[in-house]
């Protein structure tokens, strides 16, 4: 992309709106990567030479249908990749966040070529600006969870400002027409602010895509709820709230002093809302018909409600296990088949009873048929197979997981993802999984790593052939035992898309023996763990 930026032209001159609707209709759909030159190429005209103010604001409200369509094309080449993005991946990335602040830069600039006015139409357009001023700078946060980076230094003061101005000016309520919005329907100021703190407090980081889309879209509409306001001295706080001059969200009310730029949310309205649509979900009334979504399960929706209700309530969450801080260096592995290979100490080979060779071991094996153990197999090292263990920092930890930091280079890792773990503190080996992730600014891995319960041994399954049919190959798994004082049941760890209930397997451990899987406890981007019986 550097090198298709090297060839845009010299900024044209756009001073009416036929000019520049007709350069908004000649923009390459069909080619997002090109388009997003394209458009950038028309904000930088219109921030180095401006035409008259209602000019420049019907100009960039044209591109906000277009600019929307460009970046969420864009944005698929780094969604819901594994870490550190790859060169490509970020570059893209930081030329859709570049092109949202650009926008947010330009509805400024117009604001600042506005002529003065008294009435209601000043009024409306200066909250229309403002409005656009915080959304643009939105989606670049929205930008960040997607590709899970941490925020630039500012961004957070730059989002406070705009709607700090809206307040400044009395127009943080105002009505703003939404083009955007698929209803019709329209916004204002305070909403878009609100809306983008509760994204925040949902935890985009441990969310998955879709449940990224689904927050964004219930924090969208349900805003308008939740209202805004100055907090005074002697004033009872709630748990969280925002100070207009830190470059932060939310903050615990403890840690602020001070309340001259502090705000508040009332969020109780929206409390008797999430309840409501709990209620409703419960009485089987389809998400569609409670304005959750089309493309959303009820399952799907029940628990991603509980996981918000607490934060978006402004209630502290409590935790399971206490965490505290820690210091040492854990080794981590990642893939199925690396973890497979460390867990059992060997590279992993069909059971003698059943397996099939290969040429190339039928081979090895009448080469060396003068050893004194025949069937034993030749071990490639860890560094041939690629099986490598990487170097994380622990940053503190609780009795389930760990909070990690890796500032060298390592194996890329997915949200969700299986792992292994050795404790700094521990001599055993754990599986874990990736339960969110955040790239730093300078390029280093933050992980929440959540330990699976048990001791993991390493074994082998596979479905059990149809009547008649050739038996598969076993693959690789691993059986975790139960854990009485916590409540965990025996479980196995088999590869996604493995498991249906009551679905019948060979299991071979210490032997052979027949299984037959019962119900799905929790499942990552590689991996499912199932409760079983013997059959």
């Amino acid at each position: 992309m550097s090198a298709v930026l090297a060839k845009v032209p010299a900024k044209m001159k756009i001073a009416n709106l036929q000019t520049g609707f007709q350069i908004l209709s000649r923009l390459p759909l069909a080619n997002s990567q090109q388009a997003v030159l394209d458009i950038n190429q028309f904000l930088d005209s219109l921030l180095l030479a401006p035409p008259d103010g209602d000019v420049y604001l019907q100009l960039l409200e044209q591109t906000r249908i277009s600019l929307c369509f460009i970046e969420d094309e864009l944005a698929r080449r780094y969604t819901n990749k594994a870490l550190p993005l790859g060169d490509v991946e970020e570059e893209i990335f930081r030329q859709v966040v570049a092109t949202w602040l650009k926008a947010a830069r330009a509805y400024a600039h117009c604001a600042q070529l506005q002529h003065d006015e008294d009435g209601k139409a000043d009024a409306e357009r200066l909250a229309l600006i403002l409005h656009r001023c915080i959304y643009y700078t939105g989606m670049a946060m929205v930008e960040h969870h997607r590709a899970r980076q941490e925020f630039p230094a500012g961004l957070w003061l730059d989002l406070h400002g705009y709607y700090a101005s809206a307040e400044e000016w009395g127009v943080a309520t105002l009505h703003v027409p939404d083009s955007l919005d698929s209803l019709g329907r329209g916004t204002h100021c305070m909403a878009a602010f609100v809306s983008l703190l509760l994204c925040e407090l949902a935890g985009p980081y441990s969310l998955s895509v879709r449940e990224l889309d689904l927050v964004r879209r219930w924090a969208g509409n349900w805003s308008p709820l939740v209202s805004v306001h100055p907090a005074v001295p002697d004033d009872i706080l709630p748990e969280f709230v925002v100070d207009l001059m830190q470059d932060c969200g939310l903050r615990a009310a403890g840690d602020c002093p001070q309340t001259v730029h502090l705000r508040r949310l009332d969020s109780s309205r929206l409390t008797a809302q999430l309840n409501q649509v709990r209620i409703q979900l419960q009485r089987r009334i389809p998400p569609v018909q409670l304005g959750l979504g089309e493309d959303c399960t009820a399952a799907q929706c029940q628990r991603l409600l509980a996981r918000i209700f607490k934060p978006w309530s402004m209630l502290r969450a409590t935790r399971k296990f206490r965490r505290h801080a820690a210091t040492g260096i854990s080794k981590v592995c990642s893939g199925f088949a690396a973890i497979h290979y460390y867990i059992s100490g060997k590279e992993f080979s069909q059971p003698e009873s059943e397996r099939v060779y290969s040429r190339d071991e039928f081979d090895s094996l009448f080469a060396f048929r003068h050893m004194l153990e025949p069937m034993q197999h030749l071990e490639t090292r860890q560094t041939q197979l690629g099986f490598g263990l990487d170097i994380w920092e622990v940053v503190d930890q609780c009795a389930n997981g760990f909070r990690l930091l890796r500032s060298t280079a390592g194996k890329r890792i997915e949200p969700g993802q299986l792992l292994s773990i050795y404790p700094h503190d521990g001599s055993s080996q754990l599986l874990a999984q990736a339960v969110w992730l955040m790239q730093e600014r300078g390029g280093s891995l933050v992980a929440g790593i959540a330990a699976l319960p048990g001791r993991p041994q390493a074994v082998a399954v596979r479905p059990l052939p149809q009547m008649g049919a050739p038996a598969e190959p076993f693959g690789r798994a691993f059986l975790l035992p139960s854990v009485p004082t916590i409540g965990a049941e025996q479980t196995l760890v088999v590869a996604r898309g493995c498991y249906h209930p009551e679905r019948v397997l060979d299991l071979y451990a210490d032997g052979l023996a027949r299984v037959r899987l019962q119900r799905l406890i929790g499942s990552g981007a590689d991996f499912e763990r199932v409760t079983f019986v013997a059959d």
